[in-house]
């Protein structure tokens, strides 16, 4: 009941939120979803919901909110990418940017042998 109820008596009843909104630790979400098993175990989505809870600062209950799947705002994910250094080498230029960069003596200096280094030279 708004007013009444307090952050610790909801969390009592049905337990810590799914979700708690990314920049006010006053509004608490419970997330549902019921799915239902498809070919290649894929799950389908019947039915999503969501319950907005918010406090006021002294973390009294002050209002409830539903929303249901129709209540959902459709998005679109983008297309481009993003460039990232280093990713235009290719495969032979992969390869041999690796000559030279290890020792002759065989170590890399990964918890090797210890000791003096190689001379190169054979005994």
């Amino acid at each position: 009941m708004p007013g009444i109820t307090t952050k610790a008596d909801v969390t009592a009843l049905i337990g810590s939120p799914t979700q708690k909104a990314m920049f006010d630790e006053n509004t608490w979400l419970y997330i549902t979803e019921v799915t239902r098993p498809r070919l290649g175990q894929t799950l389908g989505l019947l039915d999503q919901g969501v319950v907005v809870l918010n406090f006021n600062d002294h973390g009294l209950l002050t209002g409830v909110k539903t929303a249901t799947q129709k209540d959902a705002i459709p998005t679109s994910i983008a297309s481009r990418t993003t460039p990232s250094p280093g990713t235009e080498a290719s495969f032979m230029q992969q390869l041999l940017g690796n000559i030279g960069k290890f020792n002759a003596g065989g170590t890399s200096g990964l918890g090797g042998g210890g000791g003096a280094p190689s001379s190169g030279r054979g005994l």
